[in-house]
């Protein structure tokens, strides 16, 4: 059995969706904390079960035979809680389960020296599974393009992107990485150990953004660059949590290093089309 977790996020349900095209329907179980909320899988005949990285028993019931295992990373540390002692615990179970292969979302700024906190959590966490015994894949993803609307989104209508000084981000979609992951996880495609870079084909910064987002609203959007005090303040300013406020300074100086803008034929090649520009993605919400 291919096991997903997290299927009701906006991740695991299009690596859900990608994964239905590719296997029977009766070949795939989902881990979730809320299953009531995908009755219309179990429907399908997808086997839905509750599954909660805090909980190791829970995981044990949701990922009971699975042969392969996609293991969507937390972002607990987001919002406080301990992201790795979650990945920690969700390893353990696989192993104990025997999963053949277990395949965990990882990103490019995975590094024990990176800028931006999750790419040390990310680096921690393959290091874990390479020392687990388990066969795994770390599926490096690029910097999610949703995000680039997200954090932007108040200067997108204020027609001035705010923020510190960044760098190149090869921005990329949800729906090409899920479309990837599927392939992966269906055992279509195989790596050990980490993958290449799974990045779109531009990389571009926020003054990019900003002059992309102008042209298909036909007016002027600048690029206001403050410090990162200024940033600081405000968001605190604002109630944003600490840990918050952490990931975006993160995020501004892993921009800056360089952390995010490599480019990589990869994902390119797995699709066997180009990968989804930023450009057509703000269109799409913007035009």
């Amino acid at each position: 059995m291919l096991v997903v977790t997290g299927a009701s996020g906006k991740l695991g349900g299009l690596v859900l969706e990608a994964l239905l095209r590719l296997v029977p329907a009766e070949q795939i179980g989902v881990s979730v904390r809320e299953p009531e909320k995908l009755s219309h899988l179990a429907a399908r005949g997808v086997r839905v079960r509750k599954g909660d990285y805090n909980d190791a028993d829970s995981l044990r019931s949701a990922w009971d035979g699975a042969a392969r295992l996609l293991l969507v990373s937390s972002n607990a540390a987001a919002s406080g809680g301990n992201a790795l002692a979650q990945h920690e615990t969700a390893i353990a179970v696989a192993k104990e389960l025997g999963v053949k292969r277990l395949l965990y979302t990882s990103q490019v700024s995975s590094n024990s020296q990176s800028h931006f906190p999750p790419g040390r959590d990310h680096a921690a966490t393959e290091a874990m599974l390479a020392q687990s015994g388990l066969a795994w894949t770390a599926l490096r993803h690029g910097f999610y393009a949703d995000s680039a609307i997200s954090m932007h989104a108040r200067g997108l209508e204020s027609r001035c992107l705010t923020g510190p000084e960044d760098g190149k981000v090869a921005w990329t979609t949800h729906q090409d990485l899920a479309e990837v992951d599927a392939l992966f996880l269906s055992g279509h495609e195989t790596r050990e150990g980490p993958t290449s870079p799974l990045v779109g084909s531009e990389a571009l910064d926020m003054g990019d953004l900003a002059r992309l987002a102008g042209e298909i609203v036909g007016q002027s959007i600048e690029r206001c660059i403050i410090s990162e005090d200024t940033m600081v303040k405000t968001a605190r300013d604002h109630g944003i949590p600490e840990s918050v406020i952490r990931v975006m300074t993160g995020y501004y100086r892993a921009a800056r290093e360089g952390e995010f803008a490599m480019i990589d034929p990869t994902l390119k090649r797995l699709l066997g089309r180009e990968p989804e520009r930023i450009k057509d993605l703000l269109a799409r919400k913007f035009g």
